[in-house]
């Protein structure tokens, strides 16, 4: 069942765009083309991806002003190619690296990328890797993991008892 929520300005087309990062795999994302020259890139969580709620109404909110948005998914996330992997921010830094370099090719302006949840730590992670985007915006960044490490790590522990059978 399709859960994605709808963007609420219907009249500005969506483009699908695929954009191949430097370890040759495929990206997929959503141009919401207003026609202005001035792209933001929307960057989503962990386990997330472009079609979370906060990057709709985000592209929502910026497709009202005029901006157009581009909302991707990362490597190994939803319909972008690759594994998913924990903790890959300097990997996702590179797809995103990738991403502005597609439309600074395409004589675009990149206005900013924002990030939420991982994806806001992972826009810090570009901009103190890159210095090419004017405006970085952390929503709602990941800071404190310890407990949700400490899940992880437990999680993982029992599928691995459970496929020992024993």
């Amino acid at each position: 069942m399709d859960q994605s929520i709808k963007p609420l300005n219907e009249a500005i087309e969506q483009q699908r765009i695929v954009i191949k990062n430097k370890y040759g795999e495929n990206l997929v994302g959503i141009l919401h083309e207003t026609g202005s020259k001035e792209v933001i890139i929307l960057c989503h969580g962990f386990t997330s991806n472009k079609e979370c709620p906060i990057n709709l109404n985000v592209a929502d909110a910026l497709t009202k002003e005029g901006i157009s948005p581009f909302r991707f998914d990362f490597s190994g996330n939803s319909e972008s190619e690759g594994a998913f992997e924990f903790g890959n921010y300097n990997k996702e830094a590179d797809d995103l690296h990738s991403v502005v370099l597609y439309f600074l090719g395409m004589k675009r302006v990149i206005g900013g990328i924002l990030g939420h949840s991982k994806g806001g730590d992972t826009v810090l992670v570009y901009a103190s890797k890159y210095h090419d985007v004017p405006t970085v915006i952390n929503v709602s960044g990941r800071y404190n993991m310890d407990e949700e490490l400490k899940n992880v790590w437990v999680k993982i522990s029992w599928k691995e008892l459970r496929k020992m059978d024993l």
